[in-house]
């Protein structure tokens, strides 16, 4: 049977129910039912594909924060043929909130790292609900380094509700930690290839997601701040977190017309968390397929090319 997290997801949850009963009851009397099956189950795969095809910012929001959503290490074991995990900043302390380390995809060796949420109450506090630290930035970069000593790609996975915002991390840095991402992937001197896979907010997010290219998955979002805080600075009420994620513009199809990301990766109807082998497989390929471009480009044009990329965001002309 069909579970259902979000409100707007009740039409198939009711369609489920139907279709359990008709098939309860065509067991216990022992009368054929099967037109009435095959009739509510046409009905549920419109109402599918009608819900999930119309999605509002806000809709995708939730399902961004669906439970079952695969996080990083979940990509990464369906994705890598092996990985090595690297812990520390070598300064203050290992960030469980940001995971990374050698990887092997398709035969090739590759640094990869990304935001890691929790699975149950323990293992959230534990990474810390994905929030990094300064030295989770930190222990980044210092991969990142690494990956471009050996000459190997760097790929990020971003999923994260913002950087931490505690008394701890500001005393620690956090904006220098951010900004010094920003600054050293800009020139890092190896493709780099990331990946909004959930939530994509604020520095959090662009702290590990400046690269040659920028993916979203379908269901995910990428905004500079979160609905309920738009809402809260605005309205002084998270009552408009809907009305804050349309007009912050923060879907996949939205950021590709403002030329914010390079693609969209298509999700399984219903989100990541239905299929999420089919939506890892897709990734490989897409990673596979763009070091394989990448590759070709010489050092300096690759560097050129990353920096006018982000340098031409937000540009207009006046006619």
């Amino acid at each position: 049977m069909h579970k259902t997290s979000f409100d707007f997801e009740a039409p198939i949850a009711d369609l489920y129910q139907q279709l359990e009963k008709v098939k309860q009851a065509a067991e216990k009397t022992k009368v054929d039912m099967s037109a009435t099956v095959a009739e509510i189950e046409n009905k549920i795969a419109t109402t599918k594909q009608n819900l999930y095809t119309h999605l509002n910012g806000w809709q995708r929001v939730q399902i961004s924060r669906h439970p079952e959503r695969p996080y990083t290490l979940d990509y990464i074991s369906m994705i890598c043929e092996d990985f090595i995990e690297m812990h520390g900043d070598r300064t203050v302390k290992d960030d469980k909130a940001i995971v990374g380390g050698f990887a092997s995809i398709g035969g090739q060796t590759v640094m990869i790292i990304g935001h890691q949420k929790g699975k149950n109450t323990k293992d959230r506090q534990y990474r810390n609900f994905g929030m990094a630290n300064p030295e989770g930035y930190r222990k980044a970069l210092r991969l990142m380094k690494l990956a471009e000593k050996f000459n190997k790609p760097v790929i990020t996975l971003i999923d994260t509700p913002g950087a931490y915002p505690g008394l701890e991390a500001e005393e620690r840095g956090q904006g220098e930690a951010i900004a010094r991402n920003l600054l050293e992937m800009s020139v890092l001197k190896v493709p780099i290839l990331c990946f909004v896979v959930g939530e994509g907010a604020s520095g959090g997010a662009l702290g590990i997601g400046i690269g040659d290219r920028v993916y979203m998955l379908e269901n995910s979002w990428y905004s500079v701040i979160s609905p309920e805080n738009c809402s809260t600075i605005l309205w002084r009420s998270w009552d408009f977190k809907e009305k804050a994620a349309d007009c912050l513009k923060l879907s996949a199809t939205e950021m590709l017309q403002n030329g914010l990301i390079d693609g969209i990766i298509p999700e399984p109807l219903g989100g990541a968390h239905l299929d999420s082998a089919t939506i890892a497989q897709t990734i490989k390929e897409k990673i596979l397929t763009d070091l394989k471009e990448l590759k070709l480009l010489c050092t300096e044009v690759l560097v050129s090319k990353r920096i006018d990329k982000f340098c031409a965001m937000g540009v207009t002309v006046e006619s």
